[in-house]
């Protein structure tokens, strides 16, 4: 499938919003995300021209989202990358404090027709490429959630490297259980 990864731009709110809103609809997105479409849906247009804004090449630096594009300008998918230090403690609010300095991926959606692909590959590259080139102090790691029924996004996470901490977290959203964390340790 002909596509580019490449990160976002702020002016790409509505494009932006409506992947977002796509995601929320897919069959497992009880599982994959802490909202629901109604609550997306009902967002003025300011938090969405906010968020693009952040993870935008112009951004803070603090968070980025990469998008996979086909040569007609449709996305395929997306991955956004938070950043974590150990000093931001509660600053985001997902799992566990971090550590050691380290990123976050959150927001991982695939539209079904890229599925299969190897879009999500390229897509995760990206993330994680970016991740090891964070300026500051060195990222150590690359984490992320995943709730223990969502098979199909924890077998890609172990096939494309990240390993399960042993670490399981009650976090809130429509569906009761456990979010497994998995991480991907430069250097291993």
């Amino acid at each position: 499938m002909d596509h580019t990864i490449r990160v976002i731009r702020a002016d790409e709110w509505k494009k932006v919003r409506e992947l977002r809103l796509e995601a929320l609809q897919d069959p497992v997105a009880h599982l994959a995300f802490l909202e629901t479409y109604d609550d997306a849906a009902a967002r003025p247009d300011a938090f969405w021209q906010e968020r693009a804004a952040g993870a935008c090449e112009d951004g803070d630096g603090r968070v980025r989202q990469f998008v996979a594009e086909t040569p007609e300008g449709r996305w395929l998918g997306t991955v956004t990358v938070l950043v974590e230090r150990p000093d931001d403690e509660g600053r985001l609010g997902f799992g566990e404090a971090a550590k050691v300095d380290q990123t976050h991926v959150v927001g991982v959606y695939m539209r079904p027709e890229a599925r299969g692909s190897g879009v999500i590959d390229a897509l995760f590259e990206a993330a994680v490429e970016w991740s090891w080139s964070v300026p500051g102090p060195e990222i150590r790691r690359v984490r992320l959630y995943v709730h223990e029924e969502n098979e199909r996004a924890a077998a890609f996470y172990r096939r494309f490297g990240f390993v399960w901490t042993g670490v399981r977290t009650e976090m809130p959203g429509p569906v009761p259980g456990y979010d497994r964390e998995y991480e991907l340790v430069r250097g291993v």
